[in-house]
């Protein structure tokens, strides 16, 4: 079976087991599929050792047999990766409740919070949400998240297109602009959301196939002759200091939605 192009890490168990260095050069190394013999001649290591790590990845589903080749008194396995990429889920190392306790207890290892108590919060929540988005547009943490939650749709709905054979259609949009002044952050940003609303209104069709537009704004690694180059930005002020660049912009079908190009 061909290794498909991209698969996501998103369970921990099955992230430790590639990230040993041995394994991380085997899984680059198999790309072009090899047997233990032949990796433990490359990599200079007993056989029994390549063998034996090679049978852990192939248990974790990241390699897997290709072929086998008779040999004189033995069979070769020849082993290749399960995908070309392995894409790590940033989500992956979150463990939610450990830090303040169970979420019923409040952490402190108290009696329940009262349903009204969670209720008064909730609605709390639900009220300042749109605030925290108006607020998190400019944040560097904000950004990414929604970069991470990209690289996690995309990666898992890529894997299943592949899976069925077919394309996922997606596009990408990527442009660079120069700032004159800090200011002019904000007010491109809120030319380019009024440009979005109207180019997605003109498009948008009910009952069509649903898509997710993300755009995101940087300032650019350090460029010479600019004034990125003189140092980062100072905390808190990511506009300050530099020439800002757009990032990239991604669209992508929504999670759930049919995924797969016609």
């Amino acid at each position: 079976m061909a290794a498909t192009e991209m698969t996501l890490m998103d369970e921990p168990d099955r992230l430790r087991v590639a990230l040993t260095p041995i394994r991380r050069r085997l899984l680059a190394r198999l790309r072009e599929p090899a047997s233990a013999v032949q990796l433990a001649a490359e990599f200079d290591l007993p056989r029994q050792r390549v063998g034996y790590h090679l049978r852990v990845l192939e248990e974790a589903g990241l390699v897997e047999l290709v072929e086998e080749r008779p040999r004189r008194g033995f069979v070769e396995r020849v082993m290749g990766v399960t995908a070309n990429a392995f894409l790590v889920d940033p989500g992956v190392l979150d463990a939610p409740g450990e830090a303040d306790g169970s979420p019923e207890t409040g952490g402190d290892g108290g009696e329940p919070t009262e349903s009204t108590e969670v209720d008064k919060v909730d609605k709390v929540a639900e009220a300042d949400e749109g605030f925290r988005r108006v607020a998190d547009q400019y944040a560097a943490e904000h950004l990414v998240e929604v970069a991470a939650g990209t690289v996690r749709d995309v990666a898992r709905m890529a894997a299943a297109a592949d899976r069925q054979g077919v394309r996922l259609l997606t596009f990408t949009l990527e442009a660079r602009v120069r700032f004159a002044e800090p200011g002019d952050v904000h007010d491109f940003t809120d030319a380019l959301a009024d440009a979005l609303s109207r180019v997605a209104a003109r498009f948008d069709t009910p009952g069509g196939r649903p898509y997710r537009l993300v755009a995101g704004g940087h300032p650019a690694p350090g460029v010479p002759g600019t004034r990125e180059t003189a140092g980062p930005p100072a905390p808190g002020t990511p506009e300050t200091g530099a020439s800002p660049g757009t990032g990239g912009s991604a669209g992508l079908p929504a999670p759930g939605s049919p995924d797969t190009g016609r």
